[in-house]
């Protein structure tokens, strides 16, 4: 007669012989089959699975509950199929985000993190051209450690102290509070509240409560200085929703703008303006209101020639 241990032993066994090939076991039953609890089989199936997962098995315990059953499903190894690779560096060579000198290295490892030997040849053959051709953007910066001193910053909430460069190549220092970082077309961004700042003297619209957008490679000194500023959970910043209402990365109040479109696709209204409300219109095309930050909507609106008409802020 067995032991207890043993007769445990054998128990484990015998069920995962079962499920490797394929059965679906019910608890009832296989207390029933083995003579002990229900309770005793969940304990084993808790051990089963941490033994799988503590030796990365190819497969993985669930319970199916609309089975009432247990059974072994394959679960993929950490890293990327071939395709999700694939579109992953599509979008990084096509974002032109990076240095060569960055970005090329950094999709190497990942590709080489991600994929099996024998099977990264056929995407790096894919995106071999793209890299010959990689056009990396003109500020010249690198980025990474600049990035992830802001990420941190961000997650500490600590003040940060920088000089800026604007668009007419003057600067400003600033103290700011960082809430987000955020990409949009070719550029990082710092999300930010200023500290210390006459809004009457400094903002176009003094009674605006939104952060400003500071474009990462234009930050020219950086220093997270030992101060630290809370930011009330309702008042967190949330880059989801900031996201919605930008665009082309352009500041401002929050505002509804209305349109009339009748160009050949409504999706790419949807996809340009994620909040947007879509009506036909009586005559034709599609009436639009959307939800959004400042007025950088204007350059698009601009880029849709007779697409876009009866365009006006509410």
């Amino acid at each position: 007669m067995k032991d207890a241990s043993s007769a445990k032993s054998w128990r484990l066994l015998d069920i995962y012989s079962r499920l490797v090939n394929g059965e679906q076991l019910k608890k009832s039953e296989l207390a029933l089959q083995y003579q002990v609890s229900e309770k005793s089989i969940q304990r084993d199936m808790s051990s089963l699975r941490d033994f799988m997962e503590e030796r990365d098995l190819s497969q993985e315990l669930i319970y199916d509950t609309k089975q009432s059953a247990y059974h072994l499903i394959a679960r993929r190894k950490h890293g990327l199929c071939e395709g999700e690779m694939l579109a992953v560096g599509k979008i990084l060579l096509d974002s032109r985000s990076l240095r060569r000198d960055e970005m090329l290295p950094m999709l190497e490892r990942l590709i080489n993190c991600c994929i099996p030997n024998a099977k990264r040849k056929p995407i790096k053959d894919l995106l071999l051209n793209e890299e010959y051709h990689y056009i990396e953007p003109q500020h010249g910066k690198h980025l990474f450690n600049l990035l992830w001193s802001l990420g941190q910053a961000i997650q500490a909430h600590q003040v940060l102290r920088i000089q800026y460069m604007k668009q007419d190549a003057s600067c400003v220092k600033r103290e700011i509070e960082p809430v987000g970082l955020m990409f949009s077309e070719f550029y990082f961004y710092l999300v930010g509240f200023i500290q210390n700042i006459n809004k009457e003297q400094s903002f176009q619209n003094p009674a605006d409560t939104f952060p400003t957008i500071y474009r990462v490679d234009r930050i020219n000194e950086l220093y997270v200085l030992d101060k630290h500023f809370t930011l009330p959970y309702s008042n967190r910043f949330e880059e989801g929703e900031f996201r919605k209402r930008i665009q082309f990365m352009y500041g401002g109040r929050l505002q509804t703008v209305h349109f009339r479109y009748v160009g050949p696709s409504i999706e790419a209204i949807l996809d340009r303006l994620p909040t947007a409300e879509v009506k036909p219109s009586s005559d034709r095309g599609w009436d639009v209101s959307a939800e959004i930050f400042g007025t950088g909507i204007e350059m698009w609106i601009r880029s849709q020639g007779t697409y876009v008409t009866d365009f006006q802020y509410q």
